[in-house]
Parts: C-alpha cells; sequence; structure tokens
C-alpha cells in the first residue's frame, strides 16, 4: 500500500532542485511494515534511516551497558562472515553503516548505490538478524567501551551530565549512564547481548525513512528482507518519568580550573500544543547562537563564559528544559546568578517584539537547509515518524512558527520555566558558590 502527499518545499539538497516539490510516499510493505520514502531517481544511491524504539533504556536489571556492547558488535561479524570479511564485503560495494544507540533508540544508517542494492541489503540485513557475537570481538569491543568509560571518568562533561540525570532520574534507566560501568560491562557475557539484541531489534518497535533511487515497490520488498526475520516483539518499554526538582545546587568536586554545569527542570511534551511557542521561547532564551538572551548576558555583557545554551528535550519517557555554561572557578557563582536572574525574568517579562522577530527569522530561514541530501532528508523523515507528525508537517511547519505571538511566548514562559525548580549541578572547584536546596 503507498499514500503519496506532493509538498511543495524550497530547499537546497543534492540531487533536488533549489525550489522542489517533495513527494512523501508512505509505504507498507506485503508483510506490513512501513516506511516514508521520497524518491529521488537522478542520483544512482539510496540513503536508509532506520530506529528501533527502547535503546539502551532496554537493559536488562544489572546488565547496563548491555545494549550498548551489542550495537558495536554489530558490524564486527554476520552468518559466515568475521569483522574482517563483513567489513570487505561492505567496502566492497562502497556501501556505508553506521549502528548507535540512544536511552531511546537503536539507530541504522546505511548508504549505498542502486547498481549493488542487492548485495548491501543482504548485508545489512545479516547484521541486524545474525549477528556472529563471536567472544574475539566481544572481548576486542568490550576493551574499547572500557576505555571510553575509564576516559569519561575523568572528563568532567561526562560527569556533569551523569551527576545531574542521576539526581532527576534516580533508579529509571535515564538515571545512569548508557555505556554502563566497569564492572557492569566487565561482568556481561555473550548470552547477555543475544538476550540485548533480542530485546532491542525487534519488529514492533521499528520506524524506516528512505530517500534516493528506489521505488515504493522496491522498498517494500527491502523492508521484508530487512525485517522479517526478527522478532515480532521486544522487551516492555519502560516507565515514564514524573520530574520533580527544585531550585539549588549539587557541587560535584572535581580538580579542574573550569567548573562546568548543567541546570534546567521539567520541560515540555512534544506533542504538547503549546511546544512550538517554547520552541520559539527556548530560542529566544538560549537556543538561538550569539542573538539568544543567555549568550548575551553571560558572554557579551560581562564574559563570564565562552558559551552558554539552553534547550528543550522530551524524551520518550520524559522531558526536561536544560542548559549548559562552563565558567571558571572564580566566576562561576556570579555565572549561575545571572542565569538564575534571566530565567526568572523570561518567566515573568516573556520576550521583546525584537527578540520574537529574530527568532522566527531564524528558525524559519535556518529549516530548508537541513534538507540538503537524502541521508538527512531519510533523517528527518523517521524523526518525524517517531515524533507522530503527519507527511505535510515540512510545508506547515514554519507557519506554525510564524503563528506564535508575544502573548504566546509570555504565557508559555510563565508556565514551563520555574525558577523555583531550576536546579544546577556544577562539577569543579566553585568558588563561592557551596550547594544548596530550596533557594
Amino acid at each position: 500500500m503507498i499514500r503519496r502527499f506532493v509538498l511543495a518545499f524550497g530547499m537546497i539538497c543534492a540531487g533536488f532542485a533549489a525550489h522542489a516539490e517533495i513527494e512523501i510516499q508512505e509505504v507498507t510493505s506485503p508483510g506490513g511494515f512501513k516506511a516514508w520514502l521520497v524518491e529521488e531517481p537522478s542520483i544512482p544511491f539510496v540513503a536508509l534511516e532506520i530506529r528501533f524504539l527502547g535503546g539502551a533504556s532496554l537493559d536488562a536489571p544489572g546488565k547496563r551497558g548491555a545494549t550498548n556492547l551489542m550495537v558495536g558488535l554489530l558490524e564486527e561479524g554476520a552468518d559466515e562472515l568475521d569483522a574482517r570479511g563483513f567489513a570487505e564485503a561492505r567496502d566492497g560495494i562502497a556501501a556505508q553503516f553506521r549502528y548507535d544507540v540512544g536511552d531511546d533508540t537503536v539507530s541504522v544508517s546505511a548508504k549505498f548505490l542502486t547498481e549493488t542494492r542487492d548485495e548491501a541489503v543482504d548485508l545489512l540485513r545479516s547484521s541486524l538478524v545474525s549477528p556472529s557475537f563471536d567472544e574475539a570481538a566481544i572481548d576486542r569491543v568490550r576493551a574499547q567501551v572500557l576505555s571510553g568509560i575509564r576516559s569519561d571518568a575523568t572528563d568532567p562533561d561526562e560527569i556533569v551530565g551523569d551527576a545531574f540525570y542521576e539526581l532527576v532520574f534516580g533508579d529509571h534507566p535515564y538515571g545512569t549512564n548508557q555505556n554502563g560501568t566497569v564492572d557492569s560491562v566487565t561482568a556481561l557475557t555473550r548470552a547477555d547481548i543475544v538476550d540485548a539484541h533480542r530485546a532491542a531489534l525487534a519488529q514492533d518497535r521499528v520506524f524506516v525513512g528512505a530517500a534516493g533511487d528506489i521505488s515504493a515497490e522496491e522498498l517494500g520488498a527491502l523492508l521484508d528482507k530487512l525485517f522479517s526475520d526478527l522478532p515480532e516483539t521486544g522487551a516492555p518499554q519502560p516507565a515514564d518519568v514524573e520530574v520533580q526538582t527544585e531550585a539549588g545546587v549539587t557541587v560535584v568536586p572535581f580538580d579542574t580550573p573550569q567548573s562546568v554545569a548543567i541546570f534546567g527542570h521539567k520541560g515540555m511534551k512534544r506533542d504538547d500544543p503549546d511546544f512550538f511557542a517554547a520552541y520559539v521561547l527556548n530560542t529566544i532564551f538560549g537556543g538561538g547562537g550569539f542573538e539568544a538572551r543567555l549568550m548575551n548576558e553571560v558572554r557579551e555583557k560581562r564574559g563570564l563564559t565562552y558559551g552558554v545554551y539552553s534547550y528543550l528535550s522530551p524524551r520518550e519517557h520524559a522531558e526536561l528544559m536544560l542548559g549548559r555554561v562552563a565558567s571558571a572557578n572564580d566566576r562561576i557563582a556570579e555565572t549561575v546568578q545571572v542565569i538564575r536572574d534571566e530565567w526568572t525574568k523570561m518567566a515573568t517579562e516573556g520576550a521583546t517584539p525584537e527578540e520574537l522577530e529574530r527568532a522566527k527569522t531564524y528558525l524559519t530561514g535556518a529549516y530548508p537547509l537541513r534538507f540538503d541530501g537524502n541521508a538527512p532528508i531519510a533523517r528527518i523523515l523517521v524523526g518525524m515518524q517517531m515524533d507522530d507528525l503527519s507527511p505535510d508537517y515540512i510545508t506547515t511547519r514554519n507557519a506554525k512558527i510564524e503563528a506564535v505571538t508575544l502573548e504566546d511566548v509570555k504565557r508559555v514562559a510563565g508556565e514551563l520555566m520555574k525558577p523555583e525548580e531550576l536546579h544546577f549541578v556544577v562539577v569543579g572547584q566553585p568558588e563561592g558558590l557551596e550547594a544548596t536546596v530550596g533557594q
């Protein structure tokens, strides 16, 4: 089954005219797998983006890091091919595969030529369905993971993230690093990795975006080949989390000349009717680069940092509004106070007309530039599906940005930004900044 949506959209991208119509086709394979496709035969290659919902959050109790290690092994041999043989087979047909894991997804990105599509799909299928997980590869990739874990233990940027998420999420999977710990990864067995594969890569949680030289019928057959032999169902998704924080500071002592901080509190769901207003609000406040208010107040006016930013983080099971900053140990206390003051000011006063206009111009102008090739388009298509957006979102998105009013921004700022819940986690040796509660 194929449903077509023709979307007029001005963009700049390889293989597409500068002002083109993007036809998004909703494809359902004979086996029932769904995908979105932008067909473009002018360049003979295909980009495929696959997402499995769940990711590292599906790690079994006591097996933290199993999904991460499993994903690292997907290109280390499959069926009769060992790691070297797999790499030679992939490179011999000029295919590119990338496997990634996050808290909520396992992502697989593939690019391959039209003339070698069948061989590329066979090879990709074998990595998804029949990875070898041989002991030599497990030991090699485990060593790489352990090296990364030990390195992260001395990186303030990693330490602050781990500390913040542990504080906010506790014993939920979000509260621990997806890479696991030295002890948990060392203890993982091949059986644990096989279990993690069965839990995470299943038919009931797959999303697909495709762009390039492939028809809807060909894509349908490809989907059945890739996924029909995967388990029908995977592990249950973890529970949702109600984020609760209180204003204050948590200090993690660490010997470094510069303190690093994460700050934030509960955010907004992606499907909230006010999400676009919140998106514009965040662009004004901390997400719009050098034009953002935080950058102006913290860097430009006071020289307290090289960079500061905020962002909305709507995850599958929790939502946050967060920010990051780094400042010298003797200036981090002032930095924290300026951010608190600006957070309160935005919550109570909203934005100015000039800030709103700048944010709209930036957001609407930058959006078409994301469509700069088959691979980015495939990623956009799969992201839209996971966010439960309709195919016409591409053409309605900028209108939704333009529709946000100054009153919307002020109202949403008052509802979303809660100074009484704004918590900072600081890693370093901050001077004049002590751990506090309930400020």
